[in-house]
């Protein structure tokens, strides 16, 4: 297919899902879904499998000789990586201090060998954030990405590429959520900085006061103040935004077509065409 300036490839990889999109700066339609699959995670295995079905659907929606040259950028689901803060060792003066910190934080709460995942870090010098993609999921990327003659630009998790597009929207005192189908990640931040980051389960049925004392909890676990507000990236259920003297919740952005998109389709087009 022939490539026009400014135009890319954008992938959304979902738990079972992917979807392929052609994005445009400078033409219209910005957006054009090209193909999407579904494969079949490795049973038992989760995200220790070796990604082979995954790595079948890409080469089903990234034929041969298609795409030579195109630029590629992935949008992770949140599931298939592992998001975690590292408070500054004390006496640090190398990345190497942070990094080893980073590992034994990973191994503490996720109990994983750190060698079958490859890390990496978006900097706060003070506490830095990281995030961990199974090496099997990066190695089918990158072999399709090779096979196919594509150029691989960014492979990130939905949680950090919203991050990195909002937090410096953010208000003084509040915090960053995402939800994305029933999971809610929040970026529970203090004095300005992102202190952690957790996923949580959303029940069907979780309302305004739900919210607030789901916020209040996690305050106490991470030995902050609870936050007055919330800033979502995501489509919330009506209550959520209903006003409230204690806290209240306001949208960042919504996804595209929200009721019509896959949750991978909503996955490629995270945080817009940036």
């Amino acid at each position: 297919m022939r490539r026009s300036f400014g135009m890319g490839l954008r992938l959304g990889v979902a738990a079972g899902s992917v979807s392929l999109w052609r994005s445009s700066r400078w033409r219209t339609p910005a957006w054009t879904l090209l193909r999407e699959a579904a494969y079949v995670p490795h049973a038992g295995l989760g995200l220790h499998g070796d990604f082979a079905a995954l790595g079948q659907a890409l080469e089903q929606v990234l034929p041969a000789g298609q795409y030579a040259r195109w630029p590629l950028s992935v949008v992770l689901d949140d599931a298939l990586a592992r998001l975690w803060q590292v408070d500054m060792p004390q006496g640090a003066a190398r990345l190497a201090d942070i990094e080893a910190a980073a590992a034994l934080r990973f191994q503490s709460l996720y109990g994983d060998p750190p060698g079958l995942w490859q890390s990496c870090h978006a900097w706060d010098a003070r506490v830095p954030f990281f995030c961990a993609v199974p090496r099997a999921l990066l190695a089918q990327l990158a072999r399709v990405a090779l096979n196919r003659k594509l150029a691989l630009v960014f492979i990130t998790p939905q949680f950090a590429r919203h991050w990195n597009r909002w937090h410096g929207a953010l208000q003084p005192g509040a915090w960053f959520g995402q939800l994305q189908e029933s999971i809610l990640t929040l970026g529970v931040r203090h004095d300005g900085r992102l202190r952690a980051v957790r996923a949580l389960p959303v029940p069907p049925d979780a309302g305004h006061g739900w919210l607030e004392q789901t916020l209040m909890r996690e305050a106490l676990l991470q030995g902050v103040p609870a936050p007055a507000l919330l800033q979502l990236c995501g489509a919330p259920p009506a209550n959520w935004l209903a006003p409230a003297q204690a806290f209240h919740c306001q949208i960042l952005s919504t996804p595209d077509g929200d009721g019509a998109l896959s949750p991978a389709a909503r996955l490629a087009r995270s945080a817009g065409l940036a």
